[in-house]
This record gives structure tokens, C-alpha cells and sequence, in this order.
């Protein structure tokens, strides 16, 4: 079973600056039309990019979900870690629920 953090529960570790790593599992094209910060590793490229998960908490999201929920099973089975959350709705609940400028594609 995966873990989620709400986008609620991720906003505020931003602003208690908490340490953690924030990676994008959508494409390029995703990324310019709505971006919330994150390091951008495609869900394909997730298999090849294991060496770029560093040692922190790790939150992984997409557009609503889905495929975030995809790569965070994924690195939770290949890492043998349990700190590896999925952002429960993506962007979509971002922008409905903390920053309604973040584009809904």
C-alpha cells in the first residue's frame, strides 16, 4: 500500500521548510503549462533514475495522481524505503485547494 500526503499536509512542510524531495512525474510540456516546483524525473525515466533519489523524504506527484501513484509504488519496492508519499490529487488538488493560479489542464 502506497503513502499519500494530502496537498494540505505538503504545504505545510514548504513553509516549515521541512527537507524533503519534491519530484514531478509528468512530461516537459506538463511542467511549463503548471509547475509547483518539484525536480522533473518522467514517470517513464523512473526506472533509469534511481541514483537521482537522494536520502530525504521523498514526495512524488502528477497532474491528478495516478501516475505519481504509479512511481511512488515503484520506488517504494525498488528502494526498501517507506518515506516515499504520493501527493493524493496532484496538481489539480493544488490548484483547487492551495494556489488557484496553477493552471487545471
Amino acid at each position: 500500500m502506497i503513502k499519500e500526503i494530502t496537498v494540505n499536509e505538503l504545504n505545510q512542510c514548504l513553509n516549515a521548510k521541512k527537507e524533503f524531495q519534491l519530484i514531478d512525474v509528468r512530461e516537459p510540456h506538463e511542467k511549463a503549462i503548471a509547475d509547483i516546483g518539484g525536480e522533473l524525473i518522467p514517470l517513464s525515466s523512473i526506472p533509469k533514475s534511481l541514483n537521482r533519489i537522494g536520502k530525504k523524504p521523498v514526495v512524488v506527484y502528477c497532474r491528478s495522481g495516478k501516475r505519481s501513484a504509479d512511481a511512488t509504488q515503484y520506488l517504494q519496492q525498488n528502494l526498501k524505503r517507506d518515506d516515499i508519499y504520493n501527493l493524493k490529487g496532484g496538481i489539480l488538488a493544488w490548484s483547487d485547494e492551495i494556489d488557484s493560479s496553477i493552471v487545471k489542464y
